[in-house]
């Protein structure tokens, strides 16, 4: 079993790249569907397995399959975002067996994230999983990789302080947004969306105690629940543009594949502000607002690329943490690539535990049904049960004693020792 990855994220792909292979939660189920169809056209990877995490910092592939096909996902992944496969091999990164491992263990622990420890991402790979597996796409083999995965980031979290120093993006926009204004509870803020992000964001900026708050959202009754929490009031996304000029801080984070904050709709609201400064963030992928609002005089517009320079911090307090993050997740890799090995038809164990099993169930059966044979017709319990005891111990050494005494020198002693090993354990450890 082959197990592959391919993905861009925050370091290899500017935001406007990644915007082309953000997939919504929703969009997930079907996009494996296509990938699936897409490598089993032709090829040996009918049998593939497939998950895809987006977030607004990464978009990654994780496959596994009897061989590995990255040529043909990082096709699949370049049509599907309208580029060439040589500008998405450009700004990508792909992975095999052991290196997928530890990759995936290194993002779910915080490791890999634009904000070092942060939690969040943990959360976004739990939801991929859970939509891979609806989707039925998700197999023994990716299973055991995330479920470790989890496990990983569990004990990376309780045994290290990998997080402890870490600033959130909501955080960090309260932080800029401070540094605008002084006195943040007088300014009315504005947050576009209702998911976690915003949810998240919300909470922080709601600590500030905000003159006002206001949630926009597709949905209103999301956006009602969401506003009640926080004591404000919900708009529809049609009411932006007539309403922008009346807040001072305006965040972002939708799944909207176009953007719903454009040029116009902000100089407009400037104008009627007579350009008193607006703090917005832009924490969605595809963007939400339009690039060209940062070039504006009176605004201060921030993407999440924008935001890595301030959650970038207090680096050396935490490199102790990292490395012993790390060595946790080589533990992690190591034991990961035990349970494949052992899977293997060619080299593992798994494939001869399973046909002993088998092999000692249906010699249990045969005896068993013997047994009840012998009750039926009256025969004594004792004696039924003493022979269905010799009868199961018969087959299970006929093969052994078989080899034993037809075996020749050499053979015959090797035998003989693995016998002993296997069938005189326990009595060697009460002789000792």
């Amino acid at each position: 079993m082959a197990v592959w990855a391919l993905g861009i994220n925050h370091t290899t792909a500017p935001l406007d790249l990644r915007g082309r292979f953000a997939f919504a939660v929703d969009q997930i189920p079907p996009t494996l569907q296509g990938l699936r169809q897409a490598l089993g056209q032709g090829s040996p990877h009918h049998r593939v397995e497939s998950a895809i995490i987006s977030t607004c910092n990464r978009t990654e592939i994780y496959c596994a399959g009897d061989h590995a096909a990255l040529d043909h996902t990082l096709g699949w992944l370049a049509q599907s975002g309208g580029v060439s496969t040589d500008v998405l091999r450009a700004h990508s990164y792909t992975l095999e067996d052991g290196p997928v491992a530890r990759h995936a263990f290194r993002v779910a622990s915080g490791l890999d994230s634009m904000v070092l420890g942060e939690p969040q991402i943990l959360g976004q790979m739990k939801d991929a999983v859970r939509a891979a597996d609806s989707a039925g796409a998700l197999g023994s083999t990716l299973n055991q990789l995330f479920q470790r995965s989890f496990a990983v980031a569990k004990e990376v979290r309780t045994s290290t302080e990998i997080g402890a120093h870490s600033i959130s993006m909501a955080a960090a926009a309260v932080r800029l947004a401070s540094q605008l204004f002084e006195d943040l509870s007088q300014t009315r803020v504005l947050f576009v969306g209702a998911g976690e992000m915003i949810e998240l964001t919300a909470t922080h900026f709601a600590a500030r105690m905000p003159k006002a708050i206001a949630i926009a959202n597709r949905t209103l009754e999301r956006g009602e629940k969401l506003a009640t929490r926080f004591g404000g009031e919900v708009l529809r996304l049609s009411e932006l543009p007539d309403r922008l000029h009346e807040f001072d801080i305006v965040v972002s984070c939708t799944a909207s594949s176009l953007p719903i904050v454009g040029l116009g709709a902000v100089e407009r609201a400037l104008k009627k502000r007579r350009h008193r400064p607006m703090f917005m963030v832009d924490l969605a992928v595809p963007r939400d607002i339009e690039p060209e609002v940062k070039q504006l005089e009176d605004v201060y517009l921030y993407t999440v690329d924008d935001l890595a320079s301030v959650v970038q911090t207090a680096q050396a307090s935490r490199q102790a943490a990292v490395e012993q993050a790390e060595a946790i997740i080589d533990a992690g890799v190591q034991s990961f690539l035990h349970w494949m090995d052992q899977r293997d038809p060619q080299h593992g164990v798994v494939p001869l535990i399973q046909q002993l099993q088998g092999q000692s169930d249906a010699w249990r059966a045969t005896e068993l049904a013997r047994a009840r044979r012998r009750i039926a017709r009256g025969e004594d319990i004792e004696s039924v049960l003493e022979a269905l005891s010799r009868g199961v111990a018969k087959k299970m050494l006929h093969g052994t004693l078989a080899e034993l005494r037809n075996a020749d020198g050499a053979a015959r002693a090797q035998t003989a020792h693995t016998a002993s090993r296997l069938f005189l354990r326990s009595q060697g450890k009460k002789t000792l």
